[in-house]
């Protein structure tokens, strides 16, 4: 039977299709961040006395001007205060006055009418204490902005210094992000620039500089940076607190020979190193070691070493390839 059987033929394999890309030389490392537009002027507002609040005409949201009453505190104790300190700054004017008078015929002493002047000086200081008093009474907007929240309601009493309404500036050109340890030290850097593209306007990118970041972190979650928009024209694109963005920062890659290629071109076994695939001029495929640097935005990643500038690397079907395998670049 063996002898009167055919001998298998091997046929020989169609090449394998796969997509490639050429590994470009690296001067510049772009990582995103996802950021949020924070206000440029934020205030917490409260009264300076307790009281029981009578009224609240703001709602969460509003748009209010400079000067706008924002909250007002039960003022008829505070106005109690004012009369009686006014009644006795009046009393206490009149006894000088009179005083002044004897002085005048040396019926009093000059001992006497600088005590009653004191006393008149005390007095009128309380009287304009009072009246400060109630101003305190009003809360009013000190600029232009939106009530971004109200945190008591009318009849509610409150204690002196407890927040009652929190405004924010409507326009916005500062952009907050957390950034890792790694990037902190690059932040300050001249040759370090940043770009900020917002999901409301996906075709604009805006230019910032760095307004400040932190060099702590408490929370072990990273450290906080802040940029301004330079370039905004507000009429064009509105910006408000609270609008969803990504952050790029662009910073220098020190090692001149890095490429940069896609990470989907990264091969890696489990529990073995990275490789690539490099197509020769024969479009046949080589495994290669290859040393990873850190991600860029794009969903590139800077490789070290491994990689020359200009050759071609597979990125598509890599986990489908063996060493020296005939493959068919699709373009």
């Amino acid at each position: 039977m063996l002898s009167c059987g055919r001998v298998p033929q091997h046929k020989e394999h169609a090449p394998q299709p796969v997509k490639a890309v050429v590994a470009t030389s690296t001067e510049y490392v772009s990582r995103d961040f996802a950021a949020l537009s924070t206000a440029d002027d934020a205030v917490n507002l409260a009264f300076k006395i307790s009281g029981r609040v009578v009224d609240i005409p703001v709602a969460k949201g509003m748009l209010v001007k400079r000067g706008t009453l924002l909250a007002e505190l039960d003022k008829r104790d505070v106005e109690l205060q004012v009369s009686a300190a006014h009644a006795a700054y009046i009393e206490a004017q009149s006894r000088l006055e009179r005083a002044e008078r004897l002085l005048e015929h040396d019926a009093i002493s000059e001992q006497e009418v600088e005590s009653l002047r004191s006393a008149a000086t005390q007095r009128l200081s309380a009287y304009q204490n009072a009246l400060d008093l109630l101003d305190d009474t009003r809360i009013v907007a000190p600029f232009d902005g939106i009530v971004e929240r109200t945190y008591v309601d009318a009849f509610q009493r409150v204690a002196s210094g407890e927040t009652v309404v929190r405004i924010v500036a409507p326009i916005s050109t500062t952009v907050g992000f957390t950034a890792p340890e790694s990037l902190v030290a690059l932040l300050s850097e001249p040759t370090t620039h940043f770009k900020v593209c917002f999901d409301a306007y996906p075709d604009t990118q805006f230019t910032a500089v760095i307004k400040s970041f932190a060099r702590t972190s408490s929370d072990a979650l990273g450290f906080p940076v802040s940029l301004r928009l330079t370039d905004v024209d507000n009429n064009l694109y509105p910006i408000s607190p609270g609008m969803t963005c990504i952050a790029t920062v662009i910073t220098p890659e020190s090692d001149r020979h890095a490429v940069t290629l896609p990470l989907a071109a990264i091969y890696a076994p489990l529990g073995d190193k990275d490789y690539v695939w490099i197509i020769d001029g024969d479009n046949r495929v080589e495994r290669r070691s290859v040393s990873l640097g850190r991600p860029t935005g794009g969903g590139d990643v800077v490789v070290l070493d491994g990689v020359d500038a200009g050759e071609r690397v597979v990125v598509a079907g890599v986990y489908h390839l063996s060493d020296g395998e005939s493959v068919r670049v699709v373009e």
